[in-house]
């Protein structure tokens, strides 16, 4: 695998990276494993801060783990992590730890997770996490102070294609590239013709385009997300194809269909790579790649 984030994109190659998961607490003895495991395996390796809207460790301290371990670390900065001052501070201080990759997602909020939000008329939305990144590297900041010496950056953005109209779509990815996006991580996906119409229109724009691959658990599981997941759609086939094992070998049949979808995203040349997500799982992660002949 190449040393940064950066090369992965220009080389030509297939790219694949993975989600891990954030500890709760500070035992981080199974999150230094799954590093290990990991590491040589993927391009590149995403953290999550408070995936499930509760209070872990910041992305930041593990993509610096990451970093030490010989990892590629990509760092995720969600909107309504913090006001802008948070936010430009965070981005400096990944910098000067040495970790140049950075992911903008979309504001979550924390009141599932029992805490109550804190952020005010200046929280930053996705796209303006991308304008200040690429401010940052023009040696101002957000106030238009001088900074001593600019961080460089290579910026991604996710993108949530769900059920919405293909126009919608493609005027979100347009969005991101000019606010600056050099990479874009979909959702997972689980319609491949859908998928593939919008790549027939996406593939045009000089941005390299990582589809979401999330192995299903069960049948049940997938019809909870179709009802209870805003965009999210899982064909009927692929429910029906999960029914027709017993429940305890779904999550099986689960990582067999995810390994199917990497293999025709790469074999027909659909997109640039995948983005694995499969944190709390992720000895999933190369039996997929081995499944989908990535990994020998």
């Amino acid at each position: 695998m190449t040393a940064s984030f950066k090369d992965a994109l220009h080389s030509g190659d297939f790219l694949v990276t993975a989600e891990i998961g954030v500890p709760k607490g500070i035992d981080i003895e199974d999150t230094k494993h799954y590093i290990g495991y990991l590491k040589d395996k993927v391009h590149g390796l995403k953290m999550t801060d408070e995936p499930d809207n509760g209070v872990h460790l910041p992305s930041l301290v593990v993509c610096h783990l990451i970093k030490e371990m010989g990892g590629v670390p990509i760092l995720q900065v969600s909107a309504g992590d913090g006001n802008t001052s948070f936010l430009q501070s965070n981005l400096l201080s990944a910098a000067v730890l040495g970790i140049d990759t950075v992911l903008s997602a979309a504001v979550t909020s924390l009141r599932s997770g029992g805490h109550r939000p804190s952020f005010g008329p200046e929280d930053p939305d996705s796209l303006q996490i991308l304008r200040a990144i690429r401010t940052l590297e023009s040696g101002r900041d957000l106030g238009g102070h001088a900074l001593k010496k600019a961080p460089k950056f290579c910026a991604g953005a996710v993108l949530v294609l769900g059920t919405r109209s293909l126009e919608d779509q493609l005027r979100d990815l347009e969005a991101r590239i000019r606010a600056g996006a050099e990479f874009v991580l979909t959702q997972p996906i689980y319609d491949m013709d859908s998928f593939r119409r919008f790549m027939d229109r996406a593939r045009n724009y000089r941005v390299k385009i990582l589809a979401g691959i999330a192995p299903l658990l069960s049948a049940g599981v997938a019809r909870f997300m179709n009802r209870n997941v805003p965009g999210m759609a899982v064909p009927g086939d692929l429910i029906s194809e999960l029914e027709q094992v017993p429940k305890k070998d779904q999550a099986k049949k689960g990582i067999e269909i995810a390994a199917r979808m990497v293999r025709t995203l790469k074999e027909e040349g659909i997109c640039h790579g995948v983005h694995l997500v499969a944190a709390g799982r992720e000895k999933a992660v190369p039996e997929i790649l081995h499944r989908a002949s990535l990994l020998n």
